[in-house]
């Protein structure tokens, strides 16, 4: 059975009930089992689940063998360019955790392949108490729904010794946050052309990055996308309140 993210979305919220279920995680070894209550290994083990759960459903699906960037999850095996699934999934008492790409490898290959862009993210917001977990919240989301500036760089990232590692998700659920989701594609394509100049490490590929990635964009949609310059429209996105 073929099914879109939104469909299967749908069937997780309308069909299973899982804003109202309940579950734990078990680990048995050496004839020992436990509930594990380890909050920080629900995130990994939700996809895991997913899976299980198409599979449970006979939903048509393929995994993809990169894990380091998007999808988790092919919804259209016969054309590995739409239908595009990401997992995630946070601690909902403590805000979005999880990375959602590698910097680098996103920027590069974001221009050669820009249906990367129109991945579907289903972002489970869990709790867990006393090993019970339960799923509070539940987003289906595209890439620049869950992704902001911040106060050092155009785009929410996670640098470690001065080297970018991971792009990182906003509070993107509170209209309180700090700072605010970006509003459309081309503003969230402004601030990573941004970032890539910025970054050292990726500066070179800045020269040109923009015009490639025009150009395979309007190769595959046939749209003539109008990318602003991240000056133009930094004030909307700086820190509320400043």
């Amino acid at each position: 059975m073929r099914c879109t993210a939104q469909e299967v979305c749908d069937k997780l919220v309308n069909e299973d009930s899982i804003l109202s279920s309940q579950g734990g995680i078990v680990f048995t070894f050496g004839g020992v089992g436990i509930t594990v209550r380890q909050k920080d290994v629900v995130g990994n083990i939700m996809q895991e689940w997913v899976r299980g759960w198409l599979e449970r459903k006979d939903i048509d699906f393929e995994l993809s063998q990169n894990t380091q960037m998007p999808p988790d999850f092919y919804l259209n095996p016969d054309n590995k360019q739409e239908n595009l699934l990401e997992v995630k999934a946070f601690d909902n008492e403590r805000g979005p955790g999880f990375d959602i790409a590698d910097f680098r490898m996103f920027a590069s290959e974001v221009i050669e392949k820009p249906y990367m862009l129109e991945a579907d993210y289903l972002v489970f917001g869990y709790k867990m108490t006393a090993g019970v977990v339960t799923v509070k919240n539940l987003w289906l989301k595209k890439v620049w729904q869950i992704t902001c500036s911040s106060a050092n760089w155009p785009m929410k990232l996670q640098v470690k010794e001065s080297v970018v590692h991971k792009i990182r998700p906003g509070v993107f659920y509170s209209g309180r946050a700090k700072f605010k989701s970006f509003e459309c594609l081309e503003d969230f394509l402004s601030a990573l052309e941004e970032s890539i100049y910025q970054n050292r490490d990726t500066r070179e590929l800045s020269q040109q990055w923009k015009n490639r990635f025009l150009a395979s964009y309007y190769a595959h949609y046939g749209v003539r996308l109008n990318i602003p310059r991240w000056s133009e429209i930094a004030e909307r996105y700086r820190a509320q309140g400043q």
